[in-house]
């Protein structure tokens, strides 16, 4: 739908999009409102998408579509695992963070309800790869073959929408980048296979905090 849109029209409703669904109430907010602020009539809007839900979608698709090829390409040049996950991780941080915006319209002001039930809010892609990597990690042993790999990536990335909600809500002190590294560290702990654990304290404890 967008290809359709002027690119100017289209960088006006972008920008609308994300200062509204990021700063109002989801409820509040209205296309007659989207369309007063980028300069774009409201007929053009609902013709093209025919609700809110699906205009905020149509450019949160876009800008997911670029974190997941970010993802795609880093994920290209590393071989172990666990430095897959980490850079996952560390990647997700990184956009949103340097994204604000849209990690306040994903994990703050958008209802769950709404982008759990509209079916054009696709993200397969990134679920995938990421899915695809912890499924490998289980068949190596690496990661916890006793939780479904759907789990594992729900815990991972609802510690990033925690971290991210709370570093705004503390009015974003100190750096989310800077503190991924140790906070992977706390989610590795909770999808590395136990018995990897239980098996370098047995052999040596010291090698625990490697694992």
């Amino acid at each position: 739908m967008l290809d359709e849109l002027n690119p100017e029209v289209q960088e006006r409703l972008e920008k609308a999009v994300l200062e509204i669904f990021s700063t109002a109430d989801f409820h509040k907010a209205s296309i007659r409102v989207i369309a007063e602020k980028a300069g774009v009539s409201f007929t053009t809007i609902y013709k093209h998408y025919g609700s809110k839900e699906h205009l905020l979608f149509a450019f949160v698709n876009i800008w997911m579509s670029q974190l997941t090829d970010r993802i795609a390409d880093h994920l290209k040049g590393i071989e172990d695992l666990k430095e897959k996950l980490r850079k996952v991780f560390w990647l997700h941080l990184d956009y949103y963070e340097r994204h604000e915006e849209l990690g306040r319209i994903l994990f703050m002001t958008l209802p769950m309800q709404t982008w759990m039930t509209d079916k054009s809010f696709d993200q397969k892609r990134r679920v995938s790869l990421i899915i695809d990597v912890l499924k490998k990690g289980q068949q190596q042993g690496v990661i916890n073959p006793n939780v479904r790999a759907g789990s594992l990536l729900d815990f991972m990335l609802g510690f990033i929408q925690r971290s991210f909600f709370m570093w705004i809500i503390r009015g974003k002190q100190g750096s989310l980048v800077e503190e991924a590294n140790t906070l992977f560290e706390m989610v590795w702990q909770g999808m590395v296979n136990p018995d990897i654990i239980r098996y370098i304290s047995a052999k040596d404890p010291q090698q625990q905090e490697q694992a």
